[in-house]
C-alpha cells in the first residue's frame, strides 16, 4: 500500500477547525498510517487547536481583506497573499500530498490555489448554507465540493457537490452521561425542565442582554437555567448580577468546557446559528431556538437557520428582537411537551451521523487510495 500525504488547510474559528479535526481523525481511522499536515494562518486559533488535537500545523502570513476594498492597508494583505501562496507551493513541493482539503477561511486561499497550480487534487468542505469568499474562489478547479446545506449549486457546479454533513466534535456523540448526571454536574434539580443558553467561547451579547433584561422572569418562572455567557462579558455581567441579585435558577459560567453534558442537561437550548452548532444539535436531536449573529458575511447565520425553520426543526428570533421577545419565548416552548418532541424529531431527521467518515472516503478516493 503506497504511502498517504494528506494537506488540511483553513481555520480562523471553530466552525472552521472542529471539522477540519474530524476529517483528520476519520481519515486516520480509515488508514492509521496517513501522513497529515495543516496549513493555517498566523495568529489565528488553528494554531493552538490543531497542535492540541494532535497534528502538526504551518502558520501563513494571510489575512483578510480590510473593509472597504480600497483602504491603504490592503495593499500590505495582497502582498502578504501573495507571499503566503510562495510558501504554500514550497510547502506542498516538500511534503508531497497526494490530495488536499480545504475547510474555508484565509489559509485555505492561499494553500489550495498553490495546490490547484501544482496540479494536486482538491476537495472543498463548506460548512454554511452560503457559501465562503474562499471556498466560492476556489470551487473551478476543486474536484468534490462536500456541502451541508440544499441549493448549494448557486455557488459551485452541480457535478462537484456531494451532501455530506457537517463533521461534529465527536466528544458530544461518544457523552456517556445521563441527563440526571449532566444535571448534577452543574447542582441543578432533575424535577425541572432547564434551558441552556449559548453564545459560543466569545460570548453573544444580544442572548447576554436578554438574559440580564429578564431577570425576574427567569427567577419566578419554575425553570432552570445554564448561562454560557463567553469570557469577553464575564466580568461585566459579573458585576451586574451582584447589583441586581443572581436568581438562585441561573447556572453562570464564562466558559462550559463540557458542552457534551451541558447539551444532556438542556431540554432547550438557545443558540447562534453557526453551521457547526446547527450539525451538532441534528445529530443530538436538540430542540433549539436560534438567534442568528448579524455581524457574519452575506447574513449565512440566518440562512442556517431558516433552513432549520423551514422544516420545523428549530425556531428563530431576529437578534435585534431577542432582547424583548427571547426569553418569554423559551420559558413558553420549554413548558410545551408537544413542541419540544416535534423541534426534536424534526431536528434529528436532519443530521449526517457519518459525516466525517463519508468525507475522508473522498478524500482516499481522491488521492488513489481506497
Amino acid at each position: 500500500m503506497s504511502e498517504l500525504r494528506v494537506v488540511i488547510s483553513g481555520g480562523g474559528t471553530g466552525g472552521h477547525i472542529f471539522p477540519a479535526v474530524s476529517i483528520a481523525n476519520a481519515i486516520r481511522e480509515l488508514r492509521p498510517d496517513a501522513k497529515i499536515l495543516f496549513v493555517g494562518a498566523e495568529g489565528r486559533m488553528e494554531m493552538q487547536r490543531v497542535p492540541q488535537a494532535g497534528y502538526e500545523i504551518v502558520g501563513l502570513p494571510i489575512r483578510g481583506f480590510l473593509r472597504p476594498l480600497w483602504k491603504p492597508g490592503n495593499v500590505g494583505v495582497a502582498l502578504d497573499y501573495l507571499k503566503s501562496k510562495r510558501m504554500a507551493k514550497k510547502l506542498l513541493r516538500n511534503f508531497r500530498p497526494q490530495v488536499a482539503v480545504g475547510v474555508g477561511g484565509y489559509a485555505s486561499s492561499a494553500a489550495l490555489g498553490a495546490a490547484n497550480s501544482l496540479g494536486i487534487p482538491t476537495l472543498l468542505q463548506e460548512q454554511n448554507g452560503y457559501a465562503g469568499l474562499a471556498n466560492k474562489k476556489l470551487a473551478a478547479k476543486a474536484a468534490k465540493i462536500c456541502v451541508a446545506y440544499e441549493g448549494m449549486e448557486r455557488f459551485f457546479p452541480k457535478e462537484k457537490i456531494m451532501m455530506t454533513g457537517n463533521p461534529v466534535r465527536q466528544s458530544l456523540l461518544d457523552s456517556k452521561v445521563t441527563h440526571e448526571e449532566a444535571l448534577q454536574t452543574f447542582g441543578l434539580k432533575s424535577d425541572k425542565k432547564t434551558i441552556l443558553l449559548v453564545g459560543g467561547s466569545l460570548g453573544a451579547r444580544t442572548i447576554n442582554e436578554s438574559v440580564m433584561r429578564h431577570l425576574e422572569d427567569i427567577r419566578t418562572s419554575g425553570l432552570q437555567f445554564i448561562w454560557q455567557t463567553g469570557k469577553y462579558y464575564s466580568e461585566q455581567i459579573a458585576a451586574q448580577l451582584k447589583e441586581q441579585g443572581k436568581p438562585d435558577n441561573l447556572v453562570v459560567s464564562d466558559f462550559i468546557a463540557d458542552m457534551g453534558a451541558a447539551y444532556r442537561a438542556a431540554d432547550l437550548v438557545i443558540s447562534r446559528a453557526g453551521a457547526s452548532s446547527i450539525s451538532e444539535f441534528c445529530l443530538i436531536g436538540k430542540p433549539v431556538i436560534l438567534v442568528p449573529s448579524p455581524n457574519v458575511a452575506e447574513d449565512h447565520q440566518t440562512k442556517n437557520a431558516m433552513a432549520l425553520v423551514n422544516k420545523g426543526a428549530a425556531l428563530c428570533v431576529k437578534d435585534s428582537e431577542a432582547p424583548e421577545t427571547l426569553i418569554p419565548l423559551a420559558v413558553e416552548t420549554v413548558k410545551d411537551s408537544f413542541k419540544l418532541r416535534s423541534l426534536s424529531e424534526n431536528v434529528l431527521k436532519m443530521g449526517y451521523p457519518d459525516s466525517a467518515r463519508v468525507i475522508a472516503k473522498e478524500v482516499l478516493k481522491l488521492a488513489g487510495a481506497e
